[in-house]
């Protein structure tokens, strides 16, 4: 079986396309949707400068010491600031044991939208929104707040497409979306001087999970490392097109859609050539929703065949579940269905 990661021009969506382009556009998401749960997109408009000040703070962030940075961690309950190699273990998201826990090699930074973004609501519960960390690199902050809010234009013109492709009311996510748990994360595949990580055995760079909220927006370095789960249970190399960014799919719309539409599993692991890891970048905004949004059954995808899967649950419990595994190393105990299509897989 040959993987492939469709390719999609959502131009009609970001240009005010006519019906019947926008009609099309959100055909190709729907298959796309239901067989992958990966999809590659352009005409997403973000401008080219946009992109080069985002990997130019991100350069410069990671080109500090590991020390340095260190002073920009927050508790792992604050899903803002820095984090160190083998800080992390992204399996035991889906409640699934590593032989060595918080294993990651990456280091990453994150932002996300905090409560004073959302001045049309009174009280939002902290941490979920809490406000950033902002490292003493010049520049930093103002370019990647610029890349932030175009993620965030592209994140909510996929959830128009998605309401289109699931004939669901046009304003449906943003009914869900409107103090939307919103996380950025700049990601680093390197072994910065100072690490304890050893270039021996199973090097795992992230390992294997699913996101989530409702949709990622993944910028990428067109460098080998990126792996996606296919349905027969093999790891599949994945690298972006050229201007192209990638679009996968969260559990919470993988619930939504009671899986008729896929969560898809995936993972990170850089090459090691001639004894060192080749570099490699990645920036993710993940759009999860609003903290007290109920994630129920569409029930458009329930039917005989389709028995539902799962029980009611906000988008806040499903959160904090899964980071509780990832940033603190508890083992997320209400992921059995995603822990077994990892134990199902063809893993290495």
């Amino acid at each position: 079986m040959t993987f492939n990661v469709p390719l999609v021009d959502i131009t009609p969506y970001v240009r005010d396309g006519s019906p019947e382009d926008r009609a099309e556009v959100a055909r190709q998401i729907d298959a796309a949707c239901r067989e992958v749960g990966f999809i590659q997109i352009t005409g997403h408009g973000i401008p080219d400068e946009v992109i080069a000040g985002l990997t130019d703070a991100v350069d410069r962030f990671f080109a500090l010491g590991l020390e340095e940075k260190k002073t920009y961690r927050t508790p792992p309950a604050i899903n803002r600031g820095y984090s160190p190699p083998k800080s992390e273990s992204l399996s035991l998201s889906l409640g699934v044991e590593s032989a060595n826990r918080m294993n990651d090699f990456f280091e990453a930074f994150n932002i996300g939208a905090g409560a004073a973004e959302y001045p049309h609501m009174a009280e939002l519960p902290q941490p979920d929104y809490a406000p950033n960390v902002w490292p003493d690199v010049d520049g930093f902050e103002s370019q990647v707040q610029t890349y932030f809010g175009e993620a965030a234009r592209v994140a909510r013109a996929m959830t128009r497409i998605f309401s289109d492709a699931l004939g669901l009311p046009a304003d449906f996510f943003a009914n869900v979306t409107d103090h939307s748990l919103d996380v950025m994360r700049m990601n680093n595949y390197a072994l910065p001087p100072g690490t304890d990580v050893k270039l021996d055995g199973d090097l795992i760079g992230m390992g294997e999970h699913t996101d989530y909220g409702i949709v990622t927006i993944l910028w990428a370095d067109q460098v080998a490392g990126l792996q996606v789960l296919g349905t027969d249970g093999s790891w599949n190399d994945v690298q972006p097109a050229d201007n192209a960014l990638l679009i996968n799919l969260g559990d919470v719309t993988g619930r939504w859609t009671n899986e008729q539409w896929m969560s898809t599993l995936h993972r990170v692991k850089p090459p090691v050539i001639d004894g060192t890891i080749e570099r490699r970048r990645s920036v993710a905004f993940f759009h999860d929703g609003n903290v007290d949004a109920t994630i129920s059954t569409l029930p458009s995808c329930v039917d005989a065949e389709h028995p539902d899967l799962y029980e009611p649950v906000t988008i806040g419990e499903h959160i904090a579940a899964k980071l509780a595994g990832s940033r603190a190393g508890k083992k997320n105990e209400s992921a059995e269905r995603e822990s077994a299509r990892v134990l199902a897989s063809q893993r290495y």
